[in-house]
Parts: C-alpha cells; sequence; structure tokens
C-alpha cells in the first residue's frame, strides 16, 4: 500500500473513531441530564385548587390602576407566619376603587369609584364587576354614584340594590342591581344639610359609611360633617329612602362618625368616630327603628398623645369582638363585647408595621384579618384566635400600591 493510501485510510478511520466517541459523549450528556432532570411537579394544594381570593382597593393616583388580587395561603396554620397573600395581579383596572363590596352567592363586587367628575358630570361612579373563576373581575357596568367622591357602598339584605355614600357631594344613594349584576339608575338620592363645629372638616356635610339593620327595614348613615348617624327607612323592592322619625342620631360636637356596624344580632350598633379617635355604642329598638346611646371610649392609650384619626370598625362574626383601626398609633385595637350590655371594653392593640392603616377586611370564617396600610404600600394579614379574639400578625406584607380596602372571598363551596 502506498504512503498516501495508508494515510487517507487512517484519516478515515480516525474520522470514524472521532463520530463514535461524540456520539458516546453525547449519549452520557443526555444520561447526566436525565440524572439531573427536576422532579415531577407535585399536584396542586387544596387552597390552590379552592383558592379564597383576597381583592385590595386602590388610590389609583400613583402606582396602582385598580383592583388587585391575591390568593390566601395558610399552611400551616397554627404557625401564623405561613399565612401569606400570593399576588395574582390586577384583577381590572378601575378609577380609585377606595372601597368594595362582595355579593357571595352570585360572585359579584361593586366598587365605589371616588371620583369627582364622571361622564362629564359633577359626580362619582359605582362599578359592578363579576367575579371569575380565576379571580379576574370582568366589568358590568358602571352608574353615577349621583354625589361626588363615593367612600362607601354596602349591598341590601335581599341584594336587589347597592347604597353609596357620597362623601364630598354629602348625600347618600340607591342604584338597584339586576339579577345578573347590572346596575340600575338611582330609584333614590338623599342630599344631606348642615355642619358641625370643625372649621377644617365640618363646614358641609360627608356621608362616610353606611349600614342596613338586619331586616333590611332601616338604613343608617354615619355623616362626618354633621356629627349625626342619619336614620332613613328602606323600601328594597322599590329601592326608596325615607326620612324616618327621628331622623337622626347625634354625638359629641367634632366627634366625627365615619363607620356603622351592627352587631350580627342586630341589638347593638358602633359607630367609630373618626375625629377624636372614639367608639359609640348604640342599643338598637328594632321595631322601632331607633338608636340609644350607651357608651363612647377611646380607642388609644393614655400614653399617646400624637395625632390620630380611626378608619374602619367591624365586628367579629362571631359577635364576641370588636376591631377598630388607627391612623397615626398605627393600629388595629381589639375590644370585648358584652354579651348581654353590648358595651365594649379594651383587650389589646396590635401594631399593624405600617403607616395608616385604613381598612381591614374580616375573612367570613373569622379565621383572618387583613389590614390595609396606605401610606406603607403593604397588606398584612393576621389569624384570629378563636378563642379571645386576637391578632397574631404573619409578618409577611404583601405589596399594593396606596391599600385602602381589602375583601375575602372564599371558595363557593364554602360560601354561606
Amino acid at each position: 500500500m502506498s504512503y498516501t493510501m495508508s494515510v487517507r485510510v487512517w484519516g478515515e478511520q480516525a474520522i470514524a473513531v472521532g463520530r463514535s466517541l461524540v456520539l458516546l459523549l453525547a449519549c452520557a450528556g443526555a444520561v447526566r441530564a436525565a440524572e439531573v432532570e427536576e422532579p415531577p411537579k407535585r399536584p396542586p394544594t387544596k387552597e390552590e385548587l379552592n383558592p379564597t381570593f383576597v381583592y385590595v382597593g386602590t388610590y389609583t393616583g400613583g402606582a396602582s390602576k385598580g383592583i388587585h388580587l391575591f390568593r390566601l395561603q395558610t399552611q400551616n396554620l397554627d404557625v401564623s407566619q405561613n399565612i401569606t397573600l400570593v399576588p395574582l395581579g390586577l384583577a381590572a383596572e378601575s378609577a380609585n376603587p377606595s372601597f368594595l363590596e362582595i355579593d357571595l352567592k352570585r360572585r359579584l363586587l361593586f366598587a365605589v369609584n371616588e371620583i369627582d367628575t364622571f361622564e362629564g358630570k359633577p359626580t362619582g361612579a359605582v362599578s359592578a364587576f363579576k367575579i371569575g373563576a380565576a379571580g379576574e373581575l370582568t366589568l358590568i357596568n358602571q352608574r353615577p354614584s349621583m354625589g361626588a367622591g363615593p367612600c362607601h357602598l354596602v349591598l341590601d339584605k335581599e341584594g336587589r340594590n347597592v347604597i353609596v355614600a357620597n362623601y364630598t357631594g354629602g348625600s347618600v344613594a340607591v342604584l338597584p342591581v339586576a339579577a345578573d349584576g347590572t346596575l340600575g339608575a338611582a330609584t333614590s338620592v338623599m342630599q344631606h344639610k348642615g355642619k358641625s363645629v370643625n372649621p377644617k372638616r365640618q363646614t358641609e356635610p360627608h356621608a362616610h359609611g353606611v349600614a342596613l339593620s338586619a331586616d333590611n327595614r332601616f338604613v343608617f348613615v354615619a355623616d362626618l360633617g354633621l356629627d349625626k348617624v342619619l336614620i332613613y327607612r328602606f323600601d328594597a323592592e322599590k329601592g326608596t329612602l325615607t326620612p324616618h322619625d327621628p331622623a337622626f342620631v347625634t354625638v359629641k360636637p367634632g366627634a366625627g362618625p365615619r363607620h356603622i356596624v351592627f352587631r350580627p344580632d342586630g341589638k347593638f350598633a358602633y359607630v367609630v368616630n373618626e375625629l377624636d379617635s372614639t367608639v359609640t355604642t348604640f342599643a338598637y329598638d328594632a321595631a322601632a327603628g331607633t338608636l340609644k346611646e350607651i357608651q363612647t371610649v377611646t380607642t388609644l392609650p393614655d400614653s399617646f398623645d400624637g395625632a390620630n384619626s380611626t378608619a374602619e370598625i367591624d365586628v367579629n362574626p362571631s359577635g364576641k369582638y370588636l376591631y377598630v383601626s388607627n391612623r397615626g398609633h398605627n393600629s388595629v385595637v381589639l375590644f370585648r363585647i358584652d354579651p348581654e350590655q353590648g358595651t365594649i371594653a379594651f383587650v389589646e392593640e396590635q401594631g399593624t408595621g405600617g403607616k395608616k392603616p385604613r381598612h381591614f377586611g374580616i375573612e367570613p370564617s373569622a379565621k383572618h384579618l387583613a389590614i390595609a396600610n396606605q401610606d406603607s404600600d403593604t397588606v398584612l394579614v393576621a389569624r384570629i384566635d378563636a378563642g379571645n379574639g386576637r391578632l397574631k400578625p404573619s409578618g409577611v406584607f404583601a405589596s399594593v400600591p396606596s391599600p385602602v380596602c381589602v375583601k375575602f372571598v372564599p371558595p363557593p363551596e364554602t360560601t354561606p
């Protein structure tokens, strides 16, 4: 064999060997890749399959565009630090959705739009949304709130009407709700008149919070500007309000009533007064539709002398405990409710870990409470001790720009 032929044969053999080596290395790499491949994903948890959604209403002048959505994560429930809010994104764009109301049975969400102009008129708006399976919100429609700066709304006990308080406009309006959640034009508008003693905050009426009696016969409106809780007879079928007799009860001049809430049995009502940081307890006569003041207490410890204004008030679904948020002291205060007298007694204060805790929401099951720290852009979840009502914060904050309202929506099968 010639030298040239030998070189060619040798070269061909070398190429063949090289190809074999490449193939072997590729196979070995595939084996190694298979060895380090991540294990199959775990099956979804029950919480992921049937989530409890948490909706956060915001002010949209800054980074927020509307209503934010989270999923409540409560694995290892006895360890409060494991309670977290898993962000799911923006549920819906909406202008200043500063207060939310939920219809659990029909899976609807209603939001005020706290604005001063809507469709070219001096009024705010109310928006109705359908809650989707993944928590997304689909806008059904919007209607004028019939007054500027709407800040609070409730759904009546029959689900026929939304009643909205217009802070800047100093009025309250009734908007009918169709079976599919569509809002109709206002069927009743009551304009408040007058003023009170605070020269900065009470030169005109400021309707701030609405509540209904358990029998759906009366509507109560806390007006911060008037130092009054106005009382209206309510016709749910017609969607109308008529001034009751007596037409109102008063609180201490300069107190500034903000929100009103009833104990679940309807025997007592509690009004949080924003300007002087107090809670006023009323006994309620269901037959007459009247309130009688029986107690007023402070929400602040004696040692605190800074600026403060209260915000939210709510009763634990058990009827045994009352919670109030302080902006300035930056706390949620727990009161124990006397089962017979309805009076409240201070139990403890819980720091919120943020600034200006405006609103808090209580889960329908009464297991958790979530606090919106407006000026810290955070929401904090706490576990509620069923035995004594105390809050056990998780210490894990969810990030939300300008949060001002928090509402829980449990999965359909757990809805009352």
